[in-house]
């Protein structure tokens, strides 16, 4: 799947059903329900799954958590706008 393919399948009520969860949690942030994201991600206990959680901290406003999150994924806070960070985890999946 591809960048083009994700953004036609958010057209849908449910994400397809071969996402990866990762996958699942981006395209629910994708269908504006970050709620249902945060589910996904938070029982995950990988870099990943900590990268889409500090998106979703960020999100909320909550740096200091979102900090820590980027932490455990092992990457910098992102100075980007949200739009482009998505995009940025978006790749990192695909």
């Amino acid at each position: 799947m591809d960048q083009t393919a994700f953004l036609a399948s958010l057209a849908g009520c449910e994400p397809p059903v071969d996402f990866s969860v990762h996958l699942q949690a981006l395209w629910w942030l994708g269908h504006g329900a970050p709620e249902r994201a945060h589910h996904l991600v938070q029982v995950l206990d990988d870099a990943g799954a900590a990268a889409i959680h500090a998106h979703l901290h960020r999100l909320e406003g909550d740096e200091a958590n979102a900090g820590y999150w980027y932490a455990r994924a092992g990457v910098p806070p992102c100075d980007g706008s949200f739009d482009e960070e998505w995009r940025q985890l978006l790749q990192r999946f695909l």
